[in-house]
């Protein structure tokens, strides 16, 4: 019986190592996986960012990838896609690229508006000649100027552009603000977008100027992803026409951005729904989730849908609609819920917890007195620079996938990082960025930006 014991005892020491061993392998096998699917996803990811050129020598290489690259298809799509474009550029719809690429980071998105106009490009003023608008209260609204700016000299804001009151028709403009785009390191611009022949009531349609927007960023390795405003009529099923519209005119250039949803295993185009509450959660439920009626997810029109967040009850809102995620857009701290710095942990928290992604809108400060001229409380100063950089440190500590910058060119607004100029008149001089010159801003921005690493 001793004997028997003993071998029982071995027999289970024996059996306990072989467990032992056999998990161990099992997790260190799982381990790989883990390690091998990442190297996928930033393989395929770095290629999808590369211009045409580079992303050509990298596809060269394709047969040499691991086998384990589950999302091989990918590649293909990309070849494809560089194949497409070498044709387009030889029969000249598309603008060559002229210029080798900067380093500019596609996890940062600055928010571009494209609606002004002057009398050489367009026949008139657009947005430079904007008006006083009036408080609610009428007792209010008669202590404040009243009446329409009159450009060059006058124009709605309180700084002053260095191109001066441009079109954003003029090819030289765009040309311009792509550099400097490319200059501040981001790597997307977020284009505020109305449908064809709809446009906000200060400016004209803009949709057509998508395809000079495009072909300018692509010559400077920047993506464009669209920033869809609350055209007239939008709801859930006029905006899913919408999306359909963007994906078939413009998903196939190769500015067009697009994202690799790990989830999905896919790219997938970014789209930032601006005033997103005005619709009903349970309207929006119906396109974004995928038992919705009229639902986008799982067909060609799929996208990485963001809603905007304001009011603390919206993370709630949001959520139930079935968007992909939040963001803040305003400038100003303390403004809202959602554009307030102290809560961004508590919102990423949140989002985290629901599988969302959080996009925190970072500002170099805030100033519509030119436009809201009873506004002045809402003022946030720019503090040569330090509320800015607060506003990036702010973002950057809550560790988001993407950090999103308001604005490039929100000039009513004063929330603008492109390049501005001192200028006085007779009846008003204008802010300016001080001793550290026009690109100030653009220069904190990259400063920022190269420190914003992030593996997506």
């Amino acid at each position: 019986m001793k004997v028997f014991g003993r071998r029982f005892s071995v027999l289970k020491l024996s059996f306990i190592v072989f467990i032992f061993f056999a998990v161990s392998t099992v997790l260190f096998i799982y381990y790989l996986d883990i390690l091998r699917r990442q190297a996928a996803v930033n393989f395929i990811e770095n290629v999808a960012n590369l211009v045409p050129e580079e992303r050509k020598e990298k596809l060269i290489i394709v047969n040499q990838v691991p086998p384990f690259i589950k999302a091989k298809e990918q590649l293909y799509y990309m070849a494809l896609e560089n194949a497409r474009f070498r044709e387009q550029e030889k029969q000249g719809s598309l603008a060559p690229i002229t210029s080798r690429p900067g380093d500019v980071n596609y996890n940062v998105h600055v928010f571009y508006y494209p609606w002004y106009g002057n009398p050489e490009h367009d026949g008139k003023y657009h947005h430079w000649n904007h008006p006083y608008l009036s408080h609610w209260d009428k007792v209010e609204a008669a202590k404040w100027p009243s009446g329409t700016h009159v450009p060059p000299d006058d124009i709605g804001a309180n700084f002053y552009p260095q191109l001066g009151p441009y079109s954003s028709s003029d090819p030289k403009v765009v040309e311009d603000h792509m550099k400097q785009i490319q200059l501040s390191g981001a790597g997307v611009l977020a284009v505020s977008w109305y449908p064809p022949k709809d446009a906000d009531n200060e400016g004209t349609p803009s949709d057509k100027l998508i395809p000079l927007i495009l072909d300018t960023a692509n010559k400077y390795n920047l993506k464009v992803a669209f920033h869809i405003e609350p055209f007239k009529g939008r709801n859930h099923k006029t905006l899913k026409t919408n999306i359909e519209y963007i994906m078939d005119t413009y998903g196939t250039h190769p500015a067009f951005y697009k994202h690799y949803d790990r989830v999905k295993r896919k790219l997938l185009p970014v789209y930032y729904i601006y005033d997103s509450y005005l619709v009903k959660s349970s309207d929006w439920a119906e396109l974004f989730t995928s038992g919705g009626s009229i639902s986008i997810r799982n067909t060609e029109y799929d996208g990485i849908f963001l809603g905007l967040l304001v009011e603390r009850q919206h993370k709630e809102n949001v959520a139930s609609a079935g968007f992909d995620g939040y963001y803040t857009y305003f400038a100003t701290d303390g403004f809202t819920y959602g554009s307030t710095w102290k809560y961004w942990r508590e919102i990423m928290k949140y989002a985290r917890g629901r599988k969302m992604l959080f996009i925190p809108s970072v500002g170099p400060g805030y100033i519509d007195t030119r436009v809201r001229p009873w506004n002045g409380k809402n003022t946030r100063s720019r503090e040569d620079g330090q509320y800015y950089k607060h506003s990036l440190q702010s973002a950057v500590d809550v560790n988001p996938s993407f950090i999103s910058v308001t604005s490039f060119n929100e000039w009513h607004e004063g929330t603008q990082i492109e390049a501005a100029v001192p200028k006085v008149t007779s009846d008003f001089t204008y802010s300016d960025y001080g001793s550290q010159g026009p690109q100030y801003y653009l220069n904190i921005t990259r400063q920022h930006v190269s420190k914003f690493k992030k593996d997506n």
